[in-house]
């Protein structure tokens, strides 16, 4: 009935040892070994084939009772051309060791396509619980549970948990790792539950990864990965346990994936509460973990969406009030303002053609901006405290607390590559690494040089957009303020130059964005992956690919543009564009609202239309149609594939998501709003898409969000530094408070008291029109009677001794920046440290239950050793006396 499947060789060689890499783990399954002769394991052995049941929502064999852990999709090699048949049968290797048992069933659509299925048995299933550390329960949990804040108001919150008639609540255990020899001390009510499908499924998965198919010398070749990249397996997953919208007909079935949809991924349950110990069951912690960080991170967005479209609101009824904007708009006082020329063809234009922009300027900058700022500081080290107490309960509820690296068992593709010795330099013993200490710097260096490339080929891309700026504005100075243009006539009133060169830059810039991340994500690359160096490299890139040009608008643009008649010229040709009178902060405003919109909305459409027209293309080339019964296992295969980097780019789109959120939110309040919309939105699309559309997962152990906590800590830490920077630099805020403040009143202003009105005419300095060099240009008109023009600077006027030169309001206004950067910056980092230390990273009754469950465990133990003990004594006492 079983069946041994090992390495196939040629029968001319000798046959290599069996012995894996890791003996602990492998020896287990040798030893059930069946003595064969050397000639019976020459040739593998396949189980026999039996037909389909006519059972489409069945989980088990055809003898019902066997359960089916994982299924394997292969060709039939009778089906196969007789020239690929050949290669096919030397690939060929089975990936099981005695005690896995098989079952073949030929598919209802494909005749060439067969499945073969897996079953674990209990003795296999034991060994490797014990192998891979899984805890499992041992007495239920006496500890009271501490009552919930929110049980007075359980009338309005029940509304918003899932179902408790279909999804009820766990029962709480105390856990501990499982042991083979310790069976008794268990809570083992029936062997076939005891196990979760997710275990198996994860036991099974651990088997096939690691069984070798060919050993040559120190090349080893062996899991389930190898060979479904050449193209031996299909395909190779756990099942789902029924239809994601029909219930299954067979009565012992849970129904799990029908609960997820109907209690989750369906859009009617947007406004529910994940039901995440369910997801952890059906697709493991790893999953689970994720979906929980990121529900955590919504609602956590909810209070900071709030205080930001309060900011917003503010800004928007306060902009017709902002003295400083009535002043640009007045036509005795801006509209009197003649503006010098912003590039070498521009014309000459007034203040109060920029009314509209400075009006929409006062939403974004003003004192509720500064007040929010700060308050978003406090809010992510709020935000990551609190998580790291959420995850602590998490990691306690899903007995993932002492998941230690040393019990996570090495990758498949690491051990393959494990050739070379070297000697441990804590225990002493030799082991087998990968690579030597050469091959592992020629291998990093490899690593940081394409890092590097990209890294540069996105600043290439940076000033090829800068370069488009400035040439366009040239275009758009020279149309739009043409006085003989009558068609843009409705439009010049809302449109400036500077707006129609922001909005199409930032449009083509999220273009390249877009193009520049699809060729990175196209680089070959494995599992590995997943590996913390790799993700912080990943992350570099799109850091640097999605925040650069927010990084040039905030810092670099008009901040070295020189003044009219010695303009700075980037590549001696294009001279550096200027920002607004009112600063450069609406358009790294309008940068940040293209950018999170565009990139949500791609992101969004990506996730959903892709995955359904694939599956949409399959079923139509198949020609599946509803006559058909077609098995569980056969359905599961007409799914898409899981990604072999699992939740990375879920991970990463969320990291660069909430560095939008906080390293430019100075500028943009309403990004917390759009962050959490989204979000609401992400939420359910990943887990319908998941649920619906992709097969089963593997279900991997997790204990926290891994690399990605770190990058999130330096997000914020970072995040202070650019909000600060903003406020001072790019925003208008520090110049108006230093005007208000100083230079309103006596000795540097006639007002009696300190006033914003004056700020514009301050804010301007005074350039003779006879200091240009001369220009031979049909298209530049000088006004007549025109002897001198503003623009944006604080420098002396002509005629001064020291003209054109820093004046005494600038020395102030950069003082008054620098100061306000260290003060802010001490106050906020200073608050964040008590915070982190006010806050424990472990709740006290998570402490206490993980104290309570070693206590048990020890306790169970000891008295287990002692009946031990006692039962040899007792042997010995009667051996000796007979």
């Amino acid at each position: 009935e079983c069946c041994i499947i090992i390495p196939l060789w040629r029968k001319n060689k000798p046959k290599k040892s069996l012995k894996a890499p890791n003996s602990l783990i492998f020896m287990p399954m040798i030893s059930l070994c069946k003595p064969l002769s050397k000639t019976a394991c020459l040739e593998p052995c396949f189980s026999p084939q039996v037909g389909f049941n006519d059972k489409p929502d069945s989980l088990f064999f055809n003898d019902g009772v066997r359960r089916i852990d994982f299924v394997l999709a292969y060709e039939d090699e009778d089906k196969k051309e007789y020239e690929k048949r050949h290669v096919f049968q030397r690939r060929k290797a089975s990936l099981m060791k005695m005690g896995m048992e098989l079952e073949a069933t030929q598919s209802v659509l494909d005749e060439k396509l067969m499945f073969l299925k897996v079953h674990m048995p209990w003795d296999v299933l034991c060994t490797y619980a014990e192998v891979l550390h899984i805890k499992l329960p041992i007495q239920p949990n006496d500890m009271p549970a501490r009552p919930s804040p929110l049980r007075f108001f359980s009338c309005i919150t029940k509304h918003f948990y899932p179902d408790e008639k279909l999804i009820s609540k766990e029962s709480e255990f105390f856990t501990a790792p499982f042991e083979k020899d310790r069976q008794d001390l268990f809570c083992i009510k029936d062997k076939d539950l005891f196990f979760t499908p997710s275990m198996r499924s994860r036991m099974a998965y651990y088997i096939l990864s690691r069984a070798p198919y060919d050993i040559r010398g120190n090349i080893k070749k062996f899991g389930i990965t190898k060979l479904l990249d050449s193209g031996v397996y299909k395909a190779a997953y756990p099942i789902h346990d029924c239809r994601f919208n029909v219930k299954s007909q067979e009565p012992e079935c849970p129904n799990e994936r029908y609960l997820l949809y109907e209690e989750w991924a369906h859009p009617k349950s947007f406004y529910k509460i994940q039901p995440l110990d369910l997801i952890r069951n059906y697709y493991g912690e790893k999953i689970g973990i994720y979906f929980a960080w990121l529900g955590f991170y919504t609602r956590m967005l909810t209070w900071a969406a709030v205080v930001g479209i309060g900011c917003f609101i503010y800004g928007y009824y306060t902009r017709d009030t902002s003295t400083w904007s009535k002043e640009v708009c007045d036509p005795d006082i801006g509209g009197k303002i003649v503006m010098c020329p912003q590039c070498d063809t521009c014309q000459y234009w007034t203040l109060n053609s920029t009314c509209n922009t400075s009006k929409n300027l006062c939403i974004f900058d003003n004192f509720g901006t500064l007040v929010f700022a700060v308050f978003m500081s406090v809010w992510v080290t709020l935000f990551l405290e609190f998580w790291k107490r959420y995850q602590a309960e998490l990691e306690y509820e899903w007995d993932t607390v002492e998941f230690l690296e040393q019990e996570e068992p090495p990758r498949p593709e690491y051990e393959a590559k494990c050739i070379y010795e070297r000697k441990n330099p804590i225990t002493g013993v030799k082991e087998k690494v990968p690579y030597t200490a050469c091959g592992r710097c020629v291998r990093v260096s490899i690593g940081m040089t394409t890092v590097i490339f990209w890294i540069m080929l996105i600043l290439a891309s940076v000033v090829a957009i800068t370069v488009y700026r400035l040439a366009v504005f040239f275009t758009f100075s020279r149309e739009l303020r043409n006085t003989n243009l009558t068609i843009a006539e409705p439009i010049k009133e809302y449109v400036t130059p500077q707006m129609a060169t922001s909005v199409t830059a930032s449009l083509i810039s999220f273009v390249v964005i877009m193009i520049l991340n699809i060729l990175y994500e196209r680089l070959p690359r494995t599992k590995t992956d997943y590996e913390n160096s790799l993700t912080l490299k990943m992350f570099l890139f799109q850091f640097v690919n999605y925040y650069s040009s927010c990084f040039y608008i905030a810092f670099a643009k008009g901040k070295a543009v020189g003044h009219p008649g010695k303009p700075v010229y980037l590549l001696g040709k294009y001279r550096n564009e200027e920002c607004d009178p009112g600063g450069c902060l609406i358009e790294l405003t309008t940068q940040l609202a293209i950018i999170m919109g565009g990139k949500a909305i791609w992101n969004n459409i990506q996730e959903v239309l892709i995955p359904w027209l694939k599956n949409l293309i399959y079923r139509h080339c198949v020609h599946v149609t509803s006559e058909k019964v077609i098995p569980r296992w056969e359905q599961d295969y007409q799914l898409q594939p899981s990604s072999k980097l699992g939740l990375f780019y879920e991970y990463l789109e969320m990291a660069i998501q909430f560095g939008f959120v906080t390293l430019f939110v100075a500028s943009f309040p309403l990004a917390p709003a759009l962050a959490l919309l989204n979000n609401i939105i992400e939420i359910r699309v990943d887990a319908w898409k998941i649920t619906t559309q992709f097969r089963r997962d593997v279900p991997e152990k997790a204990q926290h969000i891994g690399a990605w906590q770190p990058i999130l800590q330096g997000i914020t830490i970072l995040a202070v530094v650019t909000n600060a920077m903003i406020i001072a630099f790019t925003s208008d805020m520090i110049p108006r408070l230093v005007y208000y403040w100083s230079f309103s009143v006596y000795p540097y202003g006639n007002n009696t008291e300190n006033t914003m009105k004056g700020y514009i005419n301050s804010s301007l300095s005074v350039f003779s029109t006879n200091d240009f060099p001369p220009v031979d240009d049909e298209y530049i008109h000088t006004p007549p009677n025109l002897t001198t023009c503003r623009y944006r600077d604080y420098r002396f006027p002509p005629g001064h001794q020291r003209q054109y030169e820093y004046n005494m309001f600038y020395w102030h206004v950069i003082a008054a920046k620098m100061a306000f950067i260290i003060v802010v910056e001490h106050i906020v980092y200073f608050t964040k440290f008590i915070l982190a230390y006010i806050i424990p990273d472990v709740p006290y009754a998570v402490k206490e239950q993980i104290k309570r469950e070693k206590y048990l465990t020890q306790v169970i133990l000891h008295e287990t050793n002692l009946k031990l003990v006692s039962k040899r004594l007792k042997a010995t006492e009667t051996e000796t006396e007979s």
